[in-house]
């Protein structure tokens, strides 16, 4: 795939042109997003990254178009998973939903910027030592081992780091709008408006570790990892207000990454094994008889995954709420049926 610097320049200037629009249109003026608003952008950016997709494929070959869905699709799972920790750390620091919208904005955009550093690192890694998709590999097998059995009750407001910062600063007691720090009586304080963003940005550090292994376990065009990361945080905001209810059912959600993050990682295992130097293996030669996956069926095995867990989520809380609803009306029936109490 021919990227030329010119491209590279283009693609960033739109990223940022984007976000600034996003911020000075909807962001700058405190506000709760109806949900017809953030349908209607979810909608925008979704249908925006599938016709960027398109154009890949058009132009590059439906080889890198299919690398560019597959890890499109990827990256908007982890996104979405990372919602989940998101609502809890608006839950835990009790963020105004007026003010909702800037934390994550902020935060989206922290993400891309490390996301754009690991990219690179990636690259170059990948580029001159063909044994890191070893490393990605187990890292991935890894990272799906604990999204599958590990717990995840931990606060992410209440961690080692945020304890140290709430020990060594002063913290206000309240929300002074959206300003991040504030005087009073003389003295400096933050405001837990700070924290949050630097509790996001902490967890936007263990988001990109997970994310960019993933992608590079689907292709190795920096460009098309690069776009596909930046078309799944555009939108993560309006995302975050539209499902948010619906995030509580998506209960196979978790296990349906893990099951993605092993294929992939297990993808990664047998692109090494193909492409060995090291001379502990095989004498330093590649296994020929391992083989390569194809684009085609990495897209369809995400894909399917992601369905299935849904549906399976879907299904599982309806019936939970059904039970539910049940039950209150055979104790309704009780009650009413029940003698009068003396």
């Amino acid at each position: 795939m021919q990227v030329t610097p010119l491209i590279w320049i283009i693609t960033i200037a739109v990223t940022i042109a984007f976000f600034v629009y996003e911020f000075f249109a909807h962001v700058r003026k405190p506000h709760e997003p109806t949900i017809g608003e953030s349908a209607r952008w979810s909608a925008f950016y979704i249908g925006l990254a599938l016709l960027f997709g398109v154009g890949i494929g058009m132009v590059s070959g439906w080889d890198f178009g299919g690398q560019y869905f597959a890890g499109y699709l990827t990256e908007k799972v982890l996104s979405v998973d990372n919602l989940f920790v998101f609502l809890l750390l608006m839950s835990a620091f009790a963020v105004p939903k007026a003010y909702q919208q800037k934390v994550l904005m902020i935060g989206i955009i922290i993400a891309l910027v490390l996301r754009g550093a690991f990219i690179a690192v990636g690259a170059t890694l990948i580029e001159n030592f063909s044994w890191v998709f070893y490393l990605f590999g187990a890292l991935l097998l890894f990272l799906a081992w604990r999204q599958a059995f590990a717990s995840h009750d931990s606060d992410p407001a209440d961690n080692r780091f945020m304890r140290f910062l709430r020990r060594h600063l002063a913290v206000a007691d309240e929300y002074h709008g959206d300003r991040l720090t504030v005087r009073k009586d003389g003295r400096r304080f933050v405001t837990p408006m700070l924290l949050t963003i630097v509790a996001i940005s902490l967890i936007d550090v263990v988001f990109a570790v997970d994310s960019i292994p993933a992608i590079y376990g689907l292709t190795s065009e920096a460009y098309i990892v690069f776009t596909a990361n930046a078309f799944a945080l555009m939108g993560l905001r309006q995302l975050f207000f539209l499902i948010g209810g619906l995030l509580q059912r998506l209960v196979y959600l978790t296990q349906g990454l893990a099951v993605i993050l092993a294929f992939i990682g297990v993808k990664l295992v047998f692109h090494a094994l193909h492409v060995n130097e090291l001379p502990f293996i095989n004498g330093g030669r590649p296994v020929e008889w391992i083989p390569e996956i194809p684009t085609w069926f990495s897209l369809t095995f995400i894909g399917a995954v992601i369905v299935v867990a849904a549906v399976a989520s879907l299904a599982k809380t309806r019936g939970g709420r059904q039970g539910v609803a049940s039950e209150g009306e055979a104790d309704a029936e009780l009650t009413k049926d029940a003698p009068p109490a003396h």
